[in-house]
């Protein structure tokens, strides 16, 4: 399999093999975890699991990273929208991870900073403001101008702009592959990945210790199970019996063909996200989201994940890198080679949902928007959680059971 490293599996194979043989009478008997969804957050807890020696069983109704996942920028970062300050340091924690496995699991991963800036005077003076805090919660990120932004970015027009937030420590990667990659890491560790397999509903056993799953292919037999179903806003009243309230919006992600290097960082201009992959793909975003009128707001009513026709997507994506030109001169030759609707899986007060249902104890929650970037952070906690039956104080403040609140500095 690619980007995974078959000696470190077979060094954890041989280890857990010998200590089965050491301690087969008194082991307790192995923990089958089922993880409905399998975008990025899914694949996080299920390597995690997994590598933790559990049976990890992955049910995607469609395919791997086709929803969340594939619809977004993928910026992992750790910024002044992170608010308040413990979700500042969560993202901080989840940048972290992603080094940690970036060097296990060779995830391509481009580093080096993002740029950012407002065309309002005073959004600009406010995110001076914001950038100040961020460097009191240890953040090394600061505002420059003119001639270090030409350096860091010769083939972006600064020319209208006075000064931008720099922070170092941001980065990005290909989310599709990213979540493959872990999936991968966890099949060579013993999980079962099952594609185009739905789950209907999920019932307690009779002993009360473990539920069963029913799926469009049959039932699943386990002791627990992980929500990771993104932006669904049913999944969770379905098969936990809470209802998290979501603000979920839509956005326009345009991936390009291949191109010659021509962005080093994140760029976050007026009305356009930028980045460009290690492949030389180039990933925009809109800012702002779709146009607000009354034919979009019929058309993205159910939800959909692609436009009508490929003419009428590229008419967004012509939209989109027109925007990005006016910063970026060089991508006026980009073709786009996909265009997709992301809907982002935002509880109500822009926190993630992490723990066990109050309504079924055998159901744990995995739902947030910060996906990419805090994706090992959650794998791993959530992953210690449910094979220790502990409960993290990391995670304390993003439980299911606390009172939703629009907060007011996100």
């Amino acid at each position: 399999m690619s980007n995974w490293s078959r000696r470190n599996v077979l060094a954890a194979g041989a280890l857990s093999a010998i200590s089965a043989a050491c301690s087969a009478s008194a082991e307790p008997e192995r923990k089958h975890i089922v993880v409905v969804g399998a975008g990025i957050i899914g694949g996080s807890i299920a390597y995690h699991l997994a590598k933790m020696g559990v049976q990890v069983t992955v049910l995607e109704r469609h395919k791997i990273a086709t929803r969340a996942s594939r619809g977004t920028f993928a910026w992992l970062n750790a910024t002044w929208a992170k608010q308040p300050q413990h979700y500042h340091r969560f993202n901080q924690l989840g940048l972290a991870e992603w080094k940690r496995l970036e060097k296990d699991l060779e995830i391509p991963i481009k580093w080096g900073g993002s740029i950012e800036w407002f065309e309002s005077d005073d959004r600009q003076k406010l995110l001076g403001e914001q950038i100040a805090e961020q460097v009191e919660w240890g953040e090394p990120a600061r505002m420059i101008g003119g001639e270090e932004l030409r350096t860091l970015e010769p083939n972006v027009d600064f020319a209208a702009v006075q000064s931008a937030a720099y922070s170092p420590n941001d980065g990005a990667l290909d989310p599709v592959l990213t979540t493959q990659i872990l999936l991968d890491a966890a099949q060579e560790l013993g999980a079962t990945i099952k594609t185009d397999c739905g789950v209907k509903a999920v019932q307690k056993s009779a002993n009360r210790t473990g539920v069963t799953v029913q799926t469009e292919k049959g039932e699943v037999i386990c002791n627990g199970i992980v929500l990771a179903t993104g932006a669904d806003p049913d999944a969770t009243k379905t098969l936990a019996g809470i209802d998290i309230p979501q603000r979920s919006t839509p956005g326009v992600i345009v991936v390009t063909e291949p191109q010659e290097p021509l962005l080093n960082r994140i760029v976050v201009a007026p009305g356009v996200h930028i980045h460009q992959r290690q492949d030389g793909r180039i990933v925009l975003g809109e800012q702002d989201g779709a146009p607000r009128n009354d034919a979009h707001t019929a058309r993205l009513a159910g939800r959909p994940n692609a436009f009508p026709n490929r003419e009428f997507a590229l008419q967004h994506a012509d939209r989109i890198l027109a925007t990005a030109q006016s910063y970026v001169p060089g991508i006026a030759t980009a073709k786009a080679e996909d265009v997709y609707i992301g809907w982002r899986p935002l509880p109500v007060d822009g926190h993630p949902v992490i723990g066990f249902s109050p309504a079924m104890p055998n159901v744990y929650l995995a739902i947030t928007h910060s996906g990419v970037s805090l994706a090992p952070i959650i794998g791993r906690l959530a992953a210690q959680e449910l094979v220790e039956g502990i409960k993290l104080d990391a995670l304390a403040n993003y439980r299911p059971d606390r009172d939703f609140e629009n907060v007011t500095r996100y």
